[in-house]
């Protein structure tokens, strides 16, 4: 054992040098890893695996991993979905520098709700709604290497969502030897981090090892006066080898995160309007506009706390006091115990099992103005039927609530989305080696999610701080004794999956066909204790106050019919709270090949569907139809991917290129639903994609890599939308079919040059991010008015009014570069053995650009058939059969330059 110590000047976060494992893990499971890794050891395959911590396997997919040596250049606590940003066909926009508070992810033009992230084979999409979470990533240090299927996934994949390929993160072997890392990071923005390992070495003869972390990082937003992070994270793994390659790991993650919304502005660039976050403000013109302030500090004029009286008997208003979108607090506890496992039964049959369990605590923050009076449900014009309960999209406590004595008043009130999961899980496959070559596997999966899904209501400080970020623990009751919450639904998401693939080898080795098929049998079991008032999935909610239940049945009624000639549907009432059962399975094949052209060289090709059940939104907004009719259960997305290309593999080479065609069947997105007047989730039909991607590693001498990468992609919309009805049925329509899909680059490119000199290495990487379309439609965004195609008034007819619209932003977000720089000084021969300094600095010609936005169908409008005389419509004023557009969509600003720095300690 010797001491080490490291100072690390910069970005990075020190990363620790990983021990290698006896063979590549290019996959997620233990399963898939044990299966795979013959492929890529065997015969050309053998070369050397990363040139600069790049490496194309050879494989019969398109895929790409880095591995630590790349991944511990980036900034200290990067999320690694910003590392792979560097990977052709990622696109990934950091939300800000250092990687805690969120970004958007895209690969090959799939969003990352359609691409499954996991984590040692742990899927970590969310149960519900498929989301990836960048901030709540495990620290850089203990990743030995991430890899990326770009447009397929393993044969035993535990997910719902995949569509649109996997990101797998793979962490460290505990080290053979006894060891200790300490390092303290510090950075603009006030960003300071504390990361500790500990590596017990062997602690038997047998070989048990075990490591220890923890890690706590805090910074400031770079963008305004009052939003900061707070993250603290703990990670373990133990390693127990058996005979051979055989072992049990036991491995733990617990994340925590405390911090706000920032820096997501709406896009406009009104002249007489100010940078800023509200729906008045506008989208910064240039870098020295990207600092905006927000009413912070500020005090409520009417306490929340209920010890200090208002206004008796005036109906005082509510404060907007920590109200503002860049108050919201994003709360999340994230947690996991993961095992994996490796046991040979016979000279050629081997198991593996990998169970997991991971605990989910989260909100998105956010307020809302409550009563305190009661509200009336009864539709009769002449009747009142008061009651209390989150109704009409607001809640109505039915009792004083500011401590002023009456109830009169309008409060301002935390009114977060909480979400609490419990998830299972467990992998277990079974590898038959026939002979040298052929071989075979089979698998089962099993994923099962409780996802509790509910939206408490809590009081603010006279600051605007919230009593407790998670409402659920200070839940405020209305007059009855009832929770007031915003949603009440528990859902559960059961995966039950068997799967089986072949590998075979042939001609002297120099073909290897795989075969898989995967068999998904997925299950949602739904329960919403709420009403379902509109198809856009409105709630009304009583908390549980069943006499308030009663009374909505009771003058609310729930009824449907369908038009025999048309088949539309027609609702009235709310649909009462309710359960429901979805299932949906598909055969899912995964064929490809793998031929060595000669040393080094070989071609390959892969074709595989994949498939995307809908979310709980989706099917929680179906519960408004009645059961039977085709939109009861909406339907999933699939996909048809193929992939062909070229690799080239030598100790200093790492060259892959490939065309990709995937038809995107029953894509998913938001639009307007003729039938009930309500934007809803609808299939949309079928979406092309298509392109190359191509990435060349060269390292021409031990001290010298570069590596450039690119990717071009088109997409193709086949239908057009149905944004609106005129009142004789025919359809008004935004132009989508023949358009791109919003949100993802036309293209990508970049380059990354590293090189060393005696102890000090410089590297540069470099990407720049093409155009992306807001609105599916790729239509600018306007303020004003328009006709619409298709439109006519009330009458049925042409309108004749003169439009008047202005252009407020283009219809793309413009192309952008973004640099990033390490440096860094060994210190071995100061006697500090393998410590260092580093600098790393994030966008280091502080470009200005568009950062993450989702990207939207169309951009929301009000059609108005007929000309209003009320000040308080939107359509007052407006003539006859136009339409007037709805409010900007909200995207993120990209990060700024921002340089940062760590400091060792390693023994």
């Amino acid at each position: 054992m010797r001491f080490n110590t490291a100072l690390t000047a910069a970005a990075s976060t020190f990363a620790i040098g990983v021990a290698a494992l006896s063979a590549p893990a290019f996959a997620q499971s233990t399963g898939s890893i044990d299966f795979d890794k013959e492929i890529v050891v065997t015969g050309a395959r053998g070369g050397t695996q990363a040139v600069a911590g790049i490496s194309a396997p050879d494989t019969a997919k398109a895929k790409a991993v880095l591995t630590s040596e790349n991944i511990e250049r980036q900034n200290p606590g990067q999320t690694i979905l910003d590392t792979i940003n560097q990977i052709p066909g990622v696109s990934f926009q950091n939300n800000d520098a250092y990687g805690s508070s969120g970004g958007t992810l895209n690969v090959r033009g799939f969003s990352s709700d359609r691409v499954s992230l996991t984590f040692d084979g742990v899927p970590l999409n969310d149960s519900g709604n498929y989301a990836v979470y960048s901030n709540q990533q495990i620290d850089p240090e203990l990743i030995e290497q991430v890899n990326v299927n770009l447009g397929t996934t393993d044969v035993d994949s535990p997910t719902a969502s995949a569509a649109g390929g996997t990101v797998n993160l793979r962490t460290k072997k505990p080290d053979h030897d006894l060891g200790a890392m300490f390092s303290f990071s510090a950075g603009e923005y006030d960003f300071l981090r504390l990361f500790a390992k500990i590596e017990t070495g062997d602690l038997t003869e047998s070989g048990l090892r075990a490591w220890f972390s923890a890690s706590k990082a805090v910074n400031d937003n770079p963008f305004n006066n009052y939003g900061r992070v707070n993250k603290q994270q703990y990670n373990f793994r133990i390693y127990q080898p058996l005979a051979g390659d055989d072992f049990i790991s036991l491995a733990g993650h617990w994340n925590q995160n405390r911090n706000n919304f920032f820096g997501s502005l709406p896009l406009r660039l009104d002249a007489n309007r100010v940078v800023g976050s509200a729906s008045s403000n506008r989208f910064p013109a240039n870098a020295s506009e990207r600092k905006y302030n927000i009413n912070f500090p500020c005090s409520k004029t009417a306490l929340t706390n209920g010890t200090v009286a208002a206004n008796f008997g005036i109906a005082d208003p509510a404060s907007t006091c920590g109200t503002e979108f860049d108050r919201r607090y994003n709360p999340s506890d994230t947690g996991n115990i993961r095992i994996s496992s490796r046991f040979t039964l016979a000279d050629n049959i081997t198991l593996t099992v990998d169970p997991s369990y991971q605990y989910v605590k989260a909100n998105g923050g956010g307020t809302s103005n409550a009563s305190e009076g009661l509200r009336d449900i009864d539709p009769s014009p002449t009747v009142a039927n008061n009651i209390a309960g989150y109704l009409g999209g607001s809640p109505r406590f039915g009792r004083d609530i500011n401590g002023d004595g009456d109830i009169l008043d309008t409060v301002a009130v935390l009114a977060p989305s909480q979400t609490q999961t419990h998830r299972i899980g467990v992998i277990a496959g079974l590898r038959w080696e026939m002979d040298d070559n052929n071989t075979f596997r089979v698998a089962y999966t099993y994923d099962r999610a409780r996802h509790r899904q509910t939206g408490e209501v809590a009081l603010l400080n006279y600051d605007g701080e919230p009593v407790d970020v998670f409402a659920d623990g200070v839940a405020q009751k209305d007059v009855n004794g009832a929770v007031l919450q915003k949603r009440d639904r528990l859902s559960y998401a059961i995966l039950h999956q068997v799967s089986a693939e072949y590998r075979g080898e042939f001609m002297d080795d120099k073909l290897v066909v795989t075969a898989g098929l995967r068999a998904p049998f997925f299950k949602r079991n739904l329960t919403n204790y709420c009403f379902t008032s509109s198809a856009s999935g409105n709630v009304e909610c009583f908390g549980g106050n069943a006499a308030g239940v009663t009374l909505a049945t009771t003058l609310n009624p729930y009824s449907a019919t369908t038009n025999t000639t048309t088949g539309a549907i027609s609702v009235s009432g709310w649909a009462p709270p309710q359960q429901r059962i979805y299932n949906y399975s598909k055969l899912l094949p995964n064929i490809g090949f793998v031929y060595d052209v000669m040393d080094n060289a070989s071609v390959f090709g892969n074709f595989s569907q994949g498939l995307s059940v809908p979310g709980t939104d989706n099917l929680y907004q179906a519960f408004f139809f009645p059961v039977g009719t085709s939109r009861a259960k909406p339907a999933p997305e699939t996909t048809d991917n193929f992939d062909i290309g070229f690799r080239f593999r030598s100790g200093s080479i790492q060259a892959q290129v490939s065309g990709f065609y995937n038809q995107f069947h029953n894509r998913l997105a938001s639009a307007y639903d003729p039938e009930i007047n309500q934007t809803v989730y609808r299939n949309l039909g079928d979406v092309k994609k298509y392109g190359i991607d191509g990435s060349i590693a060269y390292s021409p001498i031990e001290n010298i890599s570069l590596y450039v990468f690119g990717s071009v992609i088109k997409s193709e919309i086949k239908d057009n939308l149905v944004v609106g009805e005129n009142a004789n049925g025919t359809p008004i329509l935004a132009l989508t079919a023949g358009k791109r899909e919003a949100g993802a680059p036309k293209y990508t490119f970049g380059f990354t040059a590293r090189g060393s000199l005696g102890p000090v290495e410089l590297g540069v990487t470099a990407k720049r991010t093409g155009e992306r379309f807001i609105y599916d439609n790729n239509e600018a965004i306007f303020t004003g008015t328009y006709i619409a195609n298709g439109a006519l008034t009330s009458t049925g007819a042409t309108p004749t009014g003169v439009p008047a619209r202005t252009q407020v932003y283009g219809a793309t977000a413009p192309a952008y570069w973004l640099v990033n720089l390490d440096a860094r000084v060994n210190l071995e021969k100061v006697g500090l053995g393998k410590s260092y300094l580093q600098l790393n600095v994030y966008n280091l010609f502080n470009q200005f650009y568009v950062g993450g936005f989702g990207g939207n169908a169309f951009q929301n409008n009000t059609f108005c058939p007929s000309t209003s005389t009320s000040s308080s419509n939107t359509c007052f004023n407006v003539p006859a059969g136009l339409s007037v557009y709805g409010n900007t969509p909200n995207v993120q600003i990209g990060a700024p330059r921002t340089v940062s720095g760590t400091v060792v300690f390693q023994f």
